[in-house]
């Protein structure tokens, strides 16, 4: 695991009764050579300033370029420096900041109120989560939080604050929470401390739909640190932490307009092994993408029509060679969502008239009904599931959404790849290979005309008790040793990148 190392100004700044640490002069880590060399080393820059150029500024900015995980990232710094309070949690930030804050009342209606945070703690159990929330933000080591009372209480200003500001009154407050996040955050216990990446799995707890569920979760969890991967869920909220680690893996339903794309694209910039990858996010997630894809490399599929808003007058003529039921769909769909079966020419124009207000561009398409849907796994090019998922009782789709949020799905029986048929197979591997070589669920469709390939999941479900009923532990396993893979070839390449 990586050592961690304090960067000071002035020695003197870490008091004798402060904890025990590898305390660096930044003079020395910035000029002495052997700290170049250094590799798996995070850094806790506490410098007496992070002021653009400055000792501080110099001290995170090098950190970066030699690998080293440092906190506070130049990114941090340019965030605090703009006063970019409103970031990815906005709404959220102001709402806690009400609620944190409401029983601290101040006689002068102009009152203010000063918060020390330190590494993400703070002496107000009261305000935990709200100092939590900040730091998540905003990692920087040391933050100052001002706030005014104008109505309601509002954040004025964050800024870092410095560790010979310290006062005696939060001296204690400080140790405690250096230790809580040394001792929590970057180290394991002894007996568990021989994990060599740390990944960490973007989800949401409260998604009705996940691509997984907490049990496949745990396994990616136990079976990581069997591999010596250090595995760790993270949320929305976790996005400035994203550089501590080495790989993300979204199991977060994606698009293209929500922050998975964000944390898939700050992953790539950072140098991570990320699945889903943005790319793939950008290819899958929009089904006339799709449709162009595979029309031009000849992939069947069920004939397919791309309508414009401008087509609203001939729908029938446009789609003289579709005979009804027809589905329609919204290209950006998922989990059965966005995809209706229409009857007749009315339903065809009322529902094309309310799917165009959505987007420019939707798709119209053969009803073909089968039983179930195949849904292939497949994994940097090689197949890892098959799954027959059947359609929901007296639907026509899988999934059967209901009011509130409710809905119903039909059942599913997992196969050994090798047991599946070959054409399908054959026919899930190649739509995914026009894709790349992340993690796909391929959804084909086995027809007496043939198959038929209908679209590529860029986040498949891989849910225990369901996608790994044919394998077992075997597909944590196989995903988790694609990731340590990807992480040692990364590996090999950075010295040749490095400069002499």
């Amino acid at each position: 695991m990586a050592a961690n190392i304090v960067l000071v100004e002035n020695r003197n700044d870490w008091r004798p009764h402060y904890p025990g640490a590898i305390i660096v002069s930044a003079q020395d880590y910035l000029g002495q050579p052997e700290y170049h060399r250094l590799r798996d080393i995070r850094v806790i820059n506490l410098c007496r300033s992070y002021s653009y150029l400055s000792m501080g500024y110099y001290c995170s900015l090098l950190a970066e370029a030699r690998s080293h995980r440092v906190i506070p990232s130049v990114r941090t710094l340019t965030d605090l420096s703009s006063k970019a309070i409103y970031s990815l949690n906005v709404e959220d930030l102001e709402s806690l900041v009400k609620k944190s804050l409401k029983k601290r009342a101040g006689s002068d209606p102009k009152s203010t109120f000063v918060l020390p945070i330190f590494f993400g703690e703070c002496k107000y159990r009261e305000l935990q989560e709200l100092a939590r929330h900040i730091f998540d933000l905003f990692r920087c080591p040391l933050l100052r939080v001002e706030f005014r009372l104008q109505g309601n209480w509002n954040i004025s200003a964050i800024k870092p604050a410095y560790l010979h500001g310290i006062s005696e009154d939060d001296e204690s407050s400080f140790i405690t929470s250096f230790n809580n996040y040394v001792t929590k955050r970057w180290q394991k216990p002894k007996a568990r401390n021989t994990a060599k990446y740390d990944m960490a799995i973007l989800h949401n707890p409260v998604e009705k739909l996940p691509p997984s569920n907490k049990r496949a979760l745990q396994k990616f969890i136990t079976i990581g640190e069997k591999l010596g991967v250090n595995v760790e869920l993270i949320e929305k909220k976790d996005y400035t932490r994203l550089a501590e680690y080495d790989a993300l893996f979204i199991r977060e339903t994606t698009g293209i307009d929500h922050y998975t794309y964000r944390f898939a694209k700050k992953g790539e910039s950072e140098g991570m092994v990320v699945i889903d990858d943005p790319d793939s996010i950008v290819k899958c997630t929009n089904k006339v993408y799709l449709t162009e894809l595979f029309l031009a490399h000849k992939v069947p599929v069920p004939k397919t029509v791309i309508l414009q808003k401008t087509d609203v007058k001939d729908l029938r003529g446009l789609l003289a060679d579709l005979s009804f039921p027809i589905v329609v769909k919204i290209p950006d769909g998922s989990f059965s969502r966005g995809v209706f079966k229409v009857e007749n020419v009315q339903q065809l124009k009322e529902t094309a008239g309310k799917l165009f207000k959505e987007s420019d561009l939707i798709i119209a398409q053969e009803f073909l009904y089968t039983d179930y849907d195949w849904r292939i796994g497949v994994f940097n090019r090689t197949p890892l599931f098959a799954c027959q998922y059947f359609m929901s009782n007296k639907h026509w789709q899988i999934l059967q959404h209901g009011p509130s949020g409710r809905y119903t799905s039909g059942d599913f029986k997992t196969w050994p790849v090798e047991d599946a048929p070959r054409e399908v197979i054959q026919a899930a591997l190649k739509g995914a290979n026009l894709i790349g070589n992340g993690l796909y669920g391929v959804d084909v469709k086995q027809t007496d005309r043939g198959v038929f390939f209908m679209e590529v999941n860029d986040n498949p479900n891989l849910d225990a008790g369901v996608e790994d009923d044919a394998l077992g532990d075997r597909l944590y396993h196989i995903i988790m040793e694609e990731f340590i893979r990807r992480l040692e070839s990364i590996n090999k390449r950075l010295p040749n990148m490095l400069p002499a």
